[in-house]
């Protein structure tokens, strides 16, 4: 009887039932996109933050770098002076630690060993300027302040943004270049800034090759070097074959030039040293604590976690994030309360103008108790109806924005100066300038299971609250209200 007449009365009322359950599928459906853009602005921010220190990690844990050395510690070159004014070329490379002073590799290990840490792997960090021309009598210092490069008639420097300097009591032509190198431990490949590229070309490292003169260049720097798979890297006089070409998943790469830790810390004279450890947690939700207490138990170290970076993160992505988890999670609350307010007081309201006819059942001997469950389930089947063509618009409006995927800029470094993460610029983004980096994302708006199943929860919830207030108008009618209501 309960389903037969539950059926009679939902087709009779079609367009009543219409109304409610397009309230509440307007409220539900706004739900499913706020929460599905919100997890795609996620997804584009840990894809902007891992393109700076890699896929997997936490965090780093880095130490800060000294006071600026003043001009008499700027790094000097020197070269054999020619006399007759036309000197055969020659160049020389200084390889500089870049950021962040040094860490003890054993610290690397001491990381590693703390509650909550699930791997470590250390680092370093390296500038490498290379100097290369005709200098007759002369010494040539690297003006690190910059200022216009000087010596004797047909002096020319390098290009805008490269360290520049001067050739004292002699002549040059000669040119300055610069770019960075990162020495990353082969034996861990799954941690640190190498993981944010795709190797397209060749290979990557192999973990047998811990001191190997073997490189991984970035695609960008080598199509500009002109280098491919084969060919030779010099650093310091030492050569290296390149055995693979990476590509950046998203924005800039880490570094120009990959070689494995233990060359790089032969190169820069820091045997068994570090600047960045990049860690991996156990848990992603509880980093904080795993940061307190490694800034707890290895002192003098700054521990710097992805959500740390986020905070630095500007431009039309990190305000459409306001926008989405504000803005966005508001707007939804107050048209889901909208939905069920409406859907509730229009239960009421037909519920009143039934009295006549639940009157009347009730002279026949329905119990108010049956006639509430006949209005909760009237109410529930109007609330999954909703639910259903919530659910459908949701999807749609997800679907809609993934197949547009706006692209939304994210500004990073800016104002964080050279220490303003692992490596220099970034978090963990060893190599990295820094000057403010604009990475450009596109937005998708994926829709997950709990996604849905909160719709479906959200259906349910508003079914019951218009079945509370139908069933409340319901349960006060009496017998005699139908008569009232005949005369």
């Amino acid at each position: 009887m309960f389903f037969t007449y539950l059926r009679r009365e939902l087709r009779r009322r079609r367009k009543a039932a219409l109304v409610v359950a397009s309230g509440l599928a307007l409220g539900i459906a706004l739900v499913i996109v706020v929460s599905s853009v919100s997890s795609g602005m996620g997804k584009a921010q840990d894809k902007v933050l891992q393109s700076l220190y890699g896929l997997g990690t936490d965090m780093t844990v880095t130490k800060a770098a000294p006071a600026q050395a003043d001009s008499s510690d700027r790094p000097r070159f020197r070269f054999d002076a020619q006399d007759n004014g036309s000197g055969a070329e020659q160049s020389s490379d200084r390889v500089m630690v870049q950021g962040f002073q040094t860490l003890s590799a054993a610290t690397v290990t001491k990381v590693d060993r703390q509650t909550g840490v699930s791997d470590a792997v250390g680092g370093l960090s390296l500038q490498v300027i290379k100097v290369s021309g005709e200098f007759t009598r002369g010494q040539f210092q690297q003006n690190q302040n910059g200022g216009n490069q000087q010596g004797g008639p047909g002096a020319n420097g390098g290009g805008s943004g490269q360290p520049q300097g001067e050739v004292r009591g002699g002549g040059a032509n000669f040119d300055v270049n610069s770019y960075s190198v990162f020495g990353t431990d082969v034996t861990k490949a799954a941690l640190g800034p190498l993981t944010s590229s795709k190797i397209t070309s060749g290979r990557t490292f192999k973990s047998t090759e811990t001191d190997a003169k073997v490189a991984v260049v970035d695609s960008a720097y080598a199509k500009e070097k002109k280098l491919k798979v084969g060919s030779t890297v010099t650093v310091k006089g030492v050569k290296f074959k390149v055995i693979g070409v990476a590509t950046a998943d998203s924005g800039d790469a880490a570094a120009n030039v990959y070689v494995p830790l233990t060359q790089a810390q032969t190169l820069s004279d820091s045997k068994n040293k570090v600047t960045t450890i990049y860690v991996k947690a156990t848990d992603s939700q509880k980093i904080d604590s795993v940061k307190s207490t490694i800034q707890k138990n290895i002192s003098g170290t700054t521990v710097t976690t992805s959500a740390d970076l986020a905070d630095t993160v500007s431009g039309s992505l990190s305000t459409a994030s306001s926008l989405a988890t504000n803005v966005g999670k508001w707007l939804s609350i107050a048209v889901l309360v909208a939905a069920f307010l409406v859907a509730g007081l229009l239960t009421s309201s037909a519920v009143s103008r039934r009295v006549r006819e639940f009157g009347t059942l009730k002279a026949l001997g329905w119990k108010s108790g049956r006639v509430t469950r006949q209005v909760v389930g009237e109410a529930m089947v109007n609330g999954l109806l909703g639910g259903a063509l919530g659910i459908a618009l949701g999807l749609a409006g997800a679907y809609v924005v993934t197949a547009i995927s706006p692209t939304l800029q994210a500004q990073l470094g800016g104002g964080g100066g050279a220490n303003s993460g692992p490596g220099g610029g970034g978090f963990g983004g060893p190599g990295r300038q820094a000057a403010a980096k604009t990475l450009e994302v596109a937005l998708t708006a994926p829709v997950s299971v709990t996604t849905v199943s909160i719709a479906v929860g959200l259906a349910v919830a508003g079914g019951l609250i218009a079945g509370a207030f139908g069933g409340w108008r319901a349960s006060r009618l009496r017998p005699a209200d139908a008569l009232r209501r005949v005369e």
